[in-house]
């Protein structure tokens, strides 16, 4: 398995573990009656629960587009030290992004973001 893959791998986890974080935050606002249930007419998590909510959110809109990237670089046989740094920028990136998010610091998530997406190029750049 190629490093972009296993970084692929990785991503995914983290978004797994993302997932894990935000429905316990929503779990200790409502509790688990409310998250068991059609969840119609429930409250938005607030606070860190809701900031995870939303990274977690932004993770998998961001990991499509990682997945589709390594996914057609793969497919294409192409795999240079550029795609390497490209997907270590992302996870790392989205990493840092899901805990900054969490604890609420806005222009540093902003940066993280952006770093992710410089990652996300990098690949995009040696595949066309």
């Amino acid at each position: 398995m190629t490093t972009e893959l296993t970084l692929l791998v990785c991503a995914i986890a983290l978004a797994f573990i993302q997932m894990l974080v935000a429905v316990a935050g929503h779990t200790l606002q409502v509790g688990v009656p409310a998250l068991a249930g059609n969840r119609e007419g429930i409250a938005a998590p607030t606070g860190w629960a809701g900031r995870a909510r939303r990274a977690h959110l932004n993770m998998i809109e961001n990991l499509l587009l990682f997945a589709g990237l390594v996914l057609v670089a793969h497919a294409a046989g192409i795999s240079t030290s550029m795609t390497v740094l490209g997907a270590q920028l992302f996870l790392w990136a989205r990493l840092a992004y899901a805990i900054i998010y969490v604890v609420g610091i806005p222009w540093l998530r902003t940066a993280a973001w952006a770093v992710s997406v410089v990652g996300l190029i990098l690949i995009f750049l040696q595949i066309i």
